[in-house]
């Protein structure tokens, strides 16, 4: 699956989920900026959207509600990541507007939120290394979860079909992407199934779907 694909998932998965104000933000404030950090930043360095949410609602210091341009929220920690233009908003912004700015950031750390900024032009001009700030920051977080595969190219390349598409694969998908007959990719998914890196989704004494088994793991390929 390649981005605009995936893109158009993510964004109508979330459309699906939400309503009212929330619902219209992520029509209105998903733009050119936030696709472009997704397609040329967050795509290249992690190929999924797992665990990351567009225009994410958070109260505010002010009992109201304030969006992030994407939250990355996994088990212990919650990344906020902000995409931040210069243009007029910054160039003209007054006093006040910039001490409710700062206001902001700290009630989100003080809430215990993690905050990465990215400038529009080190996402168009430099992804390699908004890129790895987010590699580096998550992967520093998540560290202690990380799991280092003790597998064939086979079985990795299979895992980051898993990872890739965040979903359910049937052995029919994985026999389409691998090249592979039925039987050798039932047992290849059969053998992944008993060493824990994926578990069955749906079937019971026949097994017609298998999902990766991402509770409390993180894999490092």
């Amino acid at each position: 699956m390649g981005f605009s694909e995936a893109h158009t998932l993510f964004v109508n998965r979330h459309l699906t989920a939400r309503q009212g104000e929330r619902l219209r933000r992520l029509k209105e404030e998903h733009g050119h900026a936030e696709k472009l950090f997704l397609e040329l930043v967050w795509w290249p360095a992690f190929g999924q959207f797992q665990h990351l949410h567009p225009e994410y609602e958070v109260s505010d210091f002010k009992d109201g509600y304030r969006y992030l341009d994407f939250a990355y929220i996994r088990t212990g920690m919650r990344l906020a990541i902000e995409i931040d233009g210069f243009g007029p908003h910054w160039r003209n912004i007054s006093r006040h507007q910039f001490s409710d700015h700062c206001r902001r950031q700290n009630d989100l750390v003080t809430d215990g939120w993690k905050v990465l900024r990215f400038t529009y032009d080190d996402v168009k001009e430099s992804p390699r290394y908004c890129q790895l700030k987010l590699q580096q920051f998550i992967g520093r977080w998540l560290g202690e979860e990380k799991h280092v595969l003790d597998a064939d190219w086979i079985e990795k390349e299979v895992v980051r079909l898993f990872m890739r598409e965040g979903r359910p694969l049937t052995p029919t998908e994985i026999c389409n992407y691998m090249g592979f007959q039925n039987k050798k990719a039932r047992r290849l998914l059969w053998r992944m199934s008993e060493k824990g890196w994926i578990r069955p989704a749906s079937g019971q004494e026949r097994v017609r779907s298998y999902c990766l088994d991402l509770e409390g793991k993180d894999y490092q390929l």
